[in-house]
């Protein structure tokens, strides 16, 4: 645990040191006040922050591969991942201590737009419940974005490809509904077999809204569902996993 703090430390100093935390922070503020702006300004809107998810759920499949695409990548290209490995720190730990650096980004920057929520409560009557489960909910699909992101920027010392790889496969995760409704033949009877449509979609395109039946519709409506959670935690371990073996692999070689 000692080790994974020092880290985490180390790279959260790195990212206030750097402007493009902020810069990413600002265009995180930015877009999720749009979609929260538009959800709340028709004459009848409801009181609710479900603009604000959509938003931050579409937004996230850039900047949260963008927040880790040097973690691993810059530590390939400088030369300081192989004595990395080779001290007593074992592959986890560093993996670990990475990604706790960047879902503190992430928690810091959920912290600030809590602005919208205040809004809310001032000119509205919004119900608490779908409030609290809607960033829970948010938290937990920003573990397992940054989990996918980690995974890309080990994949190459090159911080872009690793920015392109993690959210290329984001994407894919996200339109793998839209597209699963919009396709006949074999491949529309596998995808609706093993339901991969509704277990990986969280995205509605249709209407650039919260998918009604993916993971994360849920939580925008109020509803906590331990299918959900695990979910989400499973994506995040099993690409933790992933970017540990990546390492392990550089060892040997």
């Amino acid at each position: 645990m000692k080790f994974i703090s020092i880290i985490a430390l180390k790279e959260i100093r790195t990212y206030f040191a750097s402007p493009m935390a902020y810069v990413v922070a600002a265009a995180f503020l930015a877009i999720t006040g749009f979609f929260f702006v538009a959800s709340v300004s028709d004459a009848f809107a409801e009181a609710s922050i479900r603009g604000y998810l959509a938003g931050a759920v579409f937004f996230m499949i850039f900047m949260s591969p963008a927040i880790t695409m040097r973690l691993i990548a810059e530590e390939q290209k400088l030369g300081t991942l192989e004595l990395l490995l080779t001290s007593p720190l074992r592959e986890f730990e560093v993996i670990i201590g990475k990604f706790i650096a960047a879902f503190f980004m992430i928690f810091i920057m959920i912290l600030l737009s809590f602005f919208f929520i205040l809004i809310l409560f001032v000119y509205g009557d919004p119900d608490v419940g779908p409030i609290l489960s809607g960033l829970l909910g948010l938290l937990l699909y920003a573990s397992a974005t940054l989990a996918v992101g980690l995974f890309s920027s080990a994949l190459s010392s090159n911080q872009i490809v690793g920015l392109v790889v993690g959210s290329g496969i984001l994407t894919a995760l996200t339109i793998i509904d839209f597209i699963s409704d919009r396709i006949t033949g074999t491949a529309a009877k596998v995808l609706d077999s093993f339901q991969l449509g509704a277990s990986f979609s969280v995205f509605d395109l249709d209407s650039l809204g919260v998918a009604e039946g993916g993971h994360f519709a849920d939580f925008a409506r109020g509803i906590i569902s331990m299918t959900d959670i695990i979910y989400y935690i499973s994506v995040t371990a099993i690409f933790l996993v992933l970017t540990t073996l990546v390492l392990e692999s550089r060892r040997w070689r």
